[in-house]
């Protein structure tokens, strides 16, 4: 039997934490916040404490039904671990590997639900490429890309670092899961440089870890080929591996996380492309579908936020809300790619993925069987 959350504590309320709360508000869940610092201008209570330690953790989660946790990826073990032992559902936004696996192992035993990479990639990329997948007898490919850029690019880079900069650091260098030839494989990152032309701009895409979740896992021996990519504009990758490799930057992450924000700061007018495209056979016939879209920053409660903060955020509160609904398990480790994309479209926060005014291309396609 489900049981419907009411009460939900955000932890972290950086850029896309504050959202991820606003949006959970806004849609009739008793948020509290929690946070090293105070935020008077929310329309939720937040709580200003460390939550780095577990007895802190324990306390604060007391009297909710579900926890986001939207802190960097190394803190969330110990507050899934927390969510865990008082029994309540979590979720978070976490591309790291390692990470995800720690929190599959708790999820063995346990009263609620844990959710990792609820994000974009993985997350909403991964609900999109398994619809798409759904529609064919018989898969040969899927290949999933994603970038979060700026509309006017600037320099020899062409980025802005609006997303974590650690984040985006280790996506770079982690080496990557992938299915290739019919079998699971990792491959170093920022490789197999292929060009994308997205709404007529030509862009380039390379291998980047993390934003697969556990794609690999649930197609292996279904699939020939599956891989991510990470979506830049053209010459990106060549300098970033010249950052990386030739300046030997790969040795000192934080340096290189510091550097790199510091030549290229965020810009408030971004765009998210989303790519998917999956290949196989229908009544006999190979065919390829494909799903483009270009998100853009939109108004959300009075205030302007960027595409990377609220394609992010709204990922996650969709699926708090199907939790909660009892659409989705009520226990146990959640697959994103296990999540129905028209039961995610339904959700309020979903549904803004699915709006004409706020993505290009045609409407997702419906296939004969």
């Amino acid at each position: 039997m489900s049981k419907k959350i009411e009460s939900v504590l955000v932890i972290g309320l950086g850029k896309v934490g504050r959202l991820v709360g606003i949006l959970l508000h806004e849609s009739g869940f008793n948020v509290t916040g929690l946070d090293s610092e105070s935020h008077e201008d929310l329309p939720f209570a937040v709580r200003q404490t460390n939550a780095t330690r577990r007895a802190t953790l324990q306390k604060q989660m007391r009297g909710h039904d579900a926890v986001v946790s939207c802190l960097p990826y190394h803190l969330n073990a110990l507050v899934a671990e927390c969510a865990h032992a008082g029994g309540l559902h979590y979720f978070d936004l976490t591309e790291d590997v390692a990470t995800t696996a720690a929190i599959r192992t708790m999820a063995r035993k346990g009263k609620g639900v844990l959710a990792p990479q609820c994000g974009l990639a993985p997350g909403y990329i991964s609900i999109v490429g398994a619809e798409l997948a759904k529609t064919f007898k018989q898969l040969r490919s899927i290949e999933l890309r994603v970038g979060a850029l700026p509309q006017n690019p600037s320099g020899l880079l062409g980025y802005a670092f609006n997303w974590s900069p650690e984040g985006v650091v280790n996506e770079y260098l982690n080496d990557c899961d992938v299915i290739q030839d019919g079998q699971r494989a990792q491959v170093p990152a920022m490789e197999n440089l292929e060009t994308v032309v997205i709404d007529g701009v030509q862009l380039e895409a390379f291998s980047t870890s993390g934003g697969l979740g556990t794609m690999c896992e649930t197609y292996d021996g279904k699939v020939e080929r599956l891989n991510y990519k990470t979506i830049r504009y053209p010459g990106h990758n060549k300098l970033m591996r010249f950052f990386f490799n030739e300046l030997h930057l790969r040795n000192d992450r934080k340096m290189a996380g510091e550097i790199l924000v510091h030549a290229k700061p965020p810009v408030n007018d971004d765009v998210v492309f989303v790519y998917a495209a999956v290949e196989g056979w229908r009544n006999q016939k190979l065919g390829r579908t494909e799903f483009v879209r270009s998100y853009y920053p939109r108004k959300i409660a009075g205030s302007h936020w960027r595409a990377i903060s609220w394609t992010t955020a709204a990922s996650v509160c969709a699926v708090v809300e199907l939790v909660s609904q009892g659409d989705l398990p009520q226990s146990g480790f959640l697959k994103q790619e296990t999540i129905p994309l028209d039961l995610f479209f339904k959700t309020k926060n979903g549904a803004m993925y699915d709006e004409k005014g706020s993505r290009s291309g045609t409407d997702f396609p419906e296939f004969e069987a």
